[in-house]
């Protein structure tokens, strides 16, 4: 009969486990562009030049680049910590699906106890542990009692209002959007290390520049001097020529201090100390490549740091029902059973079995207001992850827009600067003749040498911006990351069982 009415009640609360109080999830509507405005009246990539998904710095083609780009998923340790609180969260929701079972327990335990004979104080194991309350003189001593237990108890508070489903999901969507945080950190990482590369490269560029530049000072210096020793230039003209000069080789040697600190940031994204990173001089033969946009209506599914915010939203959903579940009862169902005897030799026998079992239900009638408290806290902090999310889907938007009129724009600027750096050094040729004919002073090379100069100096910033604002377009449009790749609720629940091998304790 006992066995019949638990199997009632566990059926019961089967049925009620299928009710889960508080709102089920919707994904927030946001505003979404149909296509972008910033990509109108410019040349569209073929279609099939995308992105490549994960390696998409393979699509400037340089080696170097390439080689680095590899040390950052391996080395990183800004990497390395993402994965670990990633592992963390996925614990957590490991820890929530646990509450689904019930929860069994042994304990053993073996204890003496006995009695004074006139105080009536209780010992147990020679330490006294209590005393009788009769007034009845005892002029005797009892003799020492052994009890010896084995008890198993089990308990389980069935999900009669999907609390602990409401739980799950919340700790679920908490580790979806840490995977989420993971790949936008990556992908972070991963832009950072190619902008960095491709900002020391133009930094070589500008001090191949320099070096150049110096030659030629010094040809014109040497140049005026033949002129002054004829008696053709004057004496300003050799002062203002190696002044020129002088100038020019402190530039180049002031460059040097930008290329180490790139160098040193490159080490600390691949995971190394600036001691043990040297990146060899090497001419940049690399242009922005012809990035896709794709359709901006897609723009929000290949967004990590979209998805967070998306899955924030629906863990503060879900902890609405966590808070509305409070204001219902709670049913426990526990049972014990085990052995007891006095004897140590009858302890395990039948006589000497016992067993209890029984529900309990328990509501809370008067909180002051805590509840309810507690699920208005819950709804504010929805509306809040709401409107985060809908503000991060904007800022992707605008992300998408900044970085494509800006390449568009240089695009066009780069043009007409090869066009100005053309002109710039056909007129110091004409005048470095003119010079050379006595027909102009030197104030006129000097002048042409630095239009010259400023030009090429103009063109490889231009070229160098394009680079990394292309790198910038590729991040605002996700790196080829998709929500799909969000590991499921299921998937979240085991993979903190598996930590990669750099993050294993050392033995």
């Amino acid at each position: 009969m006992n066995s019949a009415r638990l199997s009632v009640a566990i059926a019961a609360g089967a049925v009620l486990c299928a009710c889960a109080v508080g709102p089920d999830y919707k994904k927030p509507v946001t505003a979404a562009e149909t296509a972008y405005k910033e990509n109108s009246d410019w040349k569209q990539a073929q279609p099939g030049d995308a992105i490549k998904r994960g390696a998409w710095w393979e699509a400037f083609g340089d080696t170097t680049l390439n080689e680095l780009e590899q040390q950052v998923d391996a080395a990183n340790q800004s990497l390395v910590q993402a994965e670990a609180q990633y592992r963390q969260a996925s614990a957590l929701v490991s820890g929530a699906r646990a509450n689904y079972f019930p929860t069994v327990g042994v304990s053993a335990s073996a204890t003496r106890s006995g009695r004074y004979g006139n105080s009536g104080s209780i010992i147990s194991g020679g330490t006294v542990i209590g005393s009788t309350t009769s007034t009845t003189t005892n002029t005797g001593s009892s003799h020492p009692s052994n009890n010896y237990s084995l008890p198993f108890t089990a308990s389980w508070e069935p999900d009669l209002w999907g609390k602990v489903r409401r739980t799950v999901e919340e700790q679920a969507a908490n580790a979806q959007a840490s995977a989420a945080t993971l790949e936008s950190m990556r992908l972070s990482l991963h832009a950072e290390l190619a902008q960095d590369y491709f900002q020391l490269r133009i930094v070589d560029e500008q001090k191949r520049l320099l070096v150049d530049t110096v030659e030629a000072y010094r040809k014109s210096l040497q140049l005026t001097m033949n002129q002054y020793n004829v008696g053709v230039a004057a004496r300003a003209d050799v002062v203002q020529a190696d002044t020129q000069l002088k100038t020019a080789q402190v530039q180049a040697i002031d460059l040097g201090i930008s290329r180490a600190q790139l160098e040193h940031a490159i080490a600390l994204l691949v995971g190394k100390t600036p001691a043990d990173m040297s990146i060899a001089t090497r001419a940049l033969t690399v242009q922005p490549p012809e990035i896709p946009a794709g359709l901006a209506s897609q723009l929000l599914e290949r967004r990590p740091d979209v998805a967070v915010a998306e899955r924030q939203a629906a863990a503060a959903n879900a902890q609405i029902g966590i808070a509305e579940s409070a204001y219902f009862p709670s049913l426990t169902l526990s049972t014990e059973g085990g052995y007891q005897s006095s004897s140590f030799s009858q302890w395990l026998t039948a006589p000497s079995r016992f067993w209890s079992l029984g529900p309990q239900l328990a509501e809370t009638l008067f909180d002051g207001g805590a509840r309810r408290a507690q699920t208005g806290q819950a709804r504010a902090a929805y509306d809040a992850a709401v409107a985060n999310y809908r503000e991060v889907a904007l800022a992707a938007f605008q992300d998408v827009e900044d970085n494509l009129a800006a390449l568009r724009i240089l695009e066009s600027e780069a043009a007409a600067q090869a066009e100005a750096v053309k002109a710039a050094e056909e007129a110091l040729k004409i005048v470095t003749n003119q010079y050379r004919a006595g027909t102009v002073s030197y104030l006129n090379v000097i002048t042409a040498q630095a239009t010259a100069y400023s030009n090429e100096r103009n063109a490889i910033s231009i070229l160098g911006t394009r680079l990394t604002d292309s790198v910038a377009l590729v991040k605002a449009l996700g790196g080829g990351w998709s929500d799909a790749d969000l590991p499921s609720a299921a998937q979240t629940a085991t993979a903190w069982k598996n930590p990669p091998a750099q993050s294993q304790p050392q033995k």
